[in-house]
């Protein structure tokens, strides 16, 4: 499970690793731990991550050693040339390991740090969050991010704890907490099989909770039939397993109805009040700007994940054991993200594109969303189209009247929320044909 890279730091204090990154590669990357790995005190029925357990067999309940953290954190400053360093900590469930966890990583940082300024950011499912978290959080200027799936129904279908209780009631007791204490926050709401049918509730009651920003996440797994290498049972877009759609998954035609109908009501009154992520990154695009989004950008792999032993894998959503780049205690991690395997899968996201998707209108804004849904066949037969492409066709077809206009305003230096009015002034042009037609 270690292969080791083409550098060795085998025992490495933080200090040697600094100065055996001097001359390694520079070009700056994100990078996701995972101090407690896939142990998690929730049972989601959707989870990716709770079976990558599999990948360490007797070594579930261990959690990220203080070596591990302090190579990890000397290591990402070393390795990263821009002068705001963002660390990223999400699971499994984070807070599992406490607060004093957090101030060492926290007194590492500043040991490290030299004139760097760096920033943190805590994605939690809320259940552990009370008021001594909320005063750590508030107080180190924590960004976090909630995982929340809408009102109480929609929430608790799927979000269950290790007894199959729902966990809605605990988690907005964690939110009240952490609006309490001030903490900034967002939120994230997997979009399923039950909630995309209810859109405009979801939205809603996203915004009664007063998140920075609304992030939406289409949950797409495939179940293998058969028997995997490892016993994982959700599989990756390159697997010759025979597999299925999860029940869970949601259906491509209607998660472009759930995008369209919040759009719909987002562009109409809330555009500058309530920020959604997709919506931003949208504009983007329709800009000539690279889509910040990993999902969206034209190739990918400067986005990497780190296990709680320190092995780095590709991506959030690659940790198999052909995706595994090395570990941070035997190869430093500047050396591991800049591997030609490494850059082969970012670049692959661009080349592997069907003939398709080269061809498709709206693909400056899409480019073939993430990799791990390209499982499907393009009308003409190739493999590698997207499992959400009809999705994402119908959105961004629907919002480019909008897109266009906000882009112009953006252009002029004007405000793009002056497109509230235009989509009210549209919509009563388009309400005033049938009548002209009548009168005629």
């Amino acid at each position: 499970m270690k292969p080791s890279g083409p550098s060795q730091v085998t025992d490495a204090q933080p200090a040697e690793v600094v100065s055996t990154l001097a001359s390694a590669d520079r070009a700056p990357f994100h990078l996701m731990a995972k101090p407690t790995g896939s142990r998690c005190n929730l049972d989601c029925t959707y989870c990716f991550y709770l079976e990558k357990e599999k990948l360490y067999p007797g070594h579930e309940s261990e959690s990220m050693s203080d070596d591990v953290l302090e190579q990890y954190i000397a290591q990402y400053i070393a390795s990263q040339p821009q002068q705001i360093i963002q660390f990223a900590w999400q699971g499994g469930e984070p807070t599992l390991l406490g607060i004093p966890f957090f101030e060492r990583a926290l007194a590492l940082q500043q040991a490290h740090a030299g004139d760097k300024q760096i920033e943190n950011m805590l994605q939690t499912n809320g259940i552990l969050i009370d008021e001594e978290w909320s005063s750590f959080l508030a107080a180190n200027n924590f960004l976090v991010g909630l995982s929340i799936d809408g009102p109480r129904e929609l929430h608790d279908h799927y979000r269950v704890d290790k007894g199959q209780q729902p966990t809605f009631d605990r988690v907005m007791r964690g939110l009240g907490q952490l609006r309490d204490a001030g903490v900034q926050f967002n939120t994230l709401t997997v979009v399923n099989a039950l909630n995309s049918h209810q859109p405009l509730e979801v939205y809603r009651f996203l915004k009664g909770l007063g998140a920075g920003l609304m992030q939406f996440i289409p949950v797409v797994e495939r179940v293998a039939e058969t028997d995997s290498p490892g016993g994982l049972v959700l599989i990756g877009p390159a697997s010759a397993l025979p597999a299925r759609v999860s029940d869970w998954s949601v259906d491509p035609e209607q998660y472009g109805k759930f995008l369209c109908a919040i759009f719909d009501e987002w562009v109409r009154h809330d555009v500058g009040r309530h920020a959604v992520q997709l919506f931003e990154v949208t504009l983007e695009s329709w800009l000539g700007m690279a889509p910040s989004l990993c999902v969206f950008a034209e190739t990918c792999g400067s986005a990497l994940v780190m296990e709680k032993q320190g092995d780095v894998y590709s991506c959030d959503h690659y940790v198999y054991p052909e995706n595994q780049l090395g570990n941070i205690m035997e190869s430093p991690l500047a050396s591991l993200a800049a591997l030609p395997q490494q850059k082969a899968f970012g670049v692959a996201k661009r080349d592997a594109l069907p003939r398709y998707c080269m061809e498709c209108d709206v693909r400056f804004a899409c480019n073939g969303e993430c990799p791990k849904h390209r499982f499907t066949d393009t009308p003409d037969g190739e493999r590698g189209l997207n499992y959400l492409c009809k999705a994402y066709k119908q959105f961004f077809h629907h919002v480019a009247p909008y897109m266009e206009f906000m882009g112009r305003e953006w252009t002029e230096q004007r405000p793009p929320a002056s497109v509230m009015e235009y989509a009210l002034w549209a919509d009563a042009q388009i309400a005033a044909i049938p009548a002209a037609g009548y009168a005629h």
